[in-house]
């Protein structure tokens, strides 16, 4: 694939996509793509990571459960797989199994470290998005927290100033 067709794929992405033309020409040039196979295994459940993937074509089934159900997520091209890898070494919550011929891009948490040296902008927007998506994320596990404590009849607790409504 040309770098220039990585670039627009890239800026699709999740995160990514608040990158300017010059970052993502970084991200897509010292980046890998790796071409899989319809079946071929991207990566298995517990494994260490080695960095996130974009998906530029293709689909990507992911399968938390090892009992041979349905995947859980199929991602498409522009998708983003292990936000936190690109970051720093995890262990991979899922399996990631090519559904067809596909071709992925591997952004390294080093390559993402040598991004956000360089492009400190792209650092700042990267952090206050995943601040964001934080936030939500707390707020959505309060709010169930609250109706479970309600289903069970317990005496939901005072909120909290600025917390939201249910």
């Amino acid at each position: 694939m040309a770098l220039e067709d990585d670039i627009a794929i890239l800026s699709r992405a999740p995160l990514f996509n608040l990158l300017d033309r010059d970052a993502l020409r970084l991200v897509a040039f010292a980046s890998e793509n790796r071409i899989l196979r319809a079946g071929d295994m991207l990566f298995r459940k517990g494994d260490r990571s080695d960095g996130g993937y974009v998906v530029s074509q293709g689909a990507i089934a992911l399968d938390a459960k090892d009992d041979g159900s349905p995947a859980a997520f199929v991602a498409g091209p522009g998708s983003l797989i292990g936000q936190a890898a690109l970051f720093t070494r995890v262990e991979r919550p899922a399996t990631a199994m090519a559904r067809e011929p596909s071709t992925v891009i591997r952004v390294t948490p080093s390559l993402m470290r040598r991004v956000l040296e360089e492009f400190p902008a792209a650092a700042s927007a990267m952090h206050q998005a995943m601040t964001e998506e934080l936030t939500r994320l707390s707020d959505g596990l309060e709010r169930v927290r609250r109706h479970l404590i309600a289903i069970d009849g317990g005496e939901i607790p005072a909120r909290k100033p600025g917390q939201d409504e249910e």
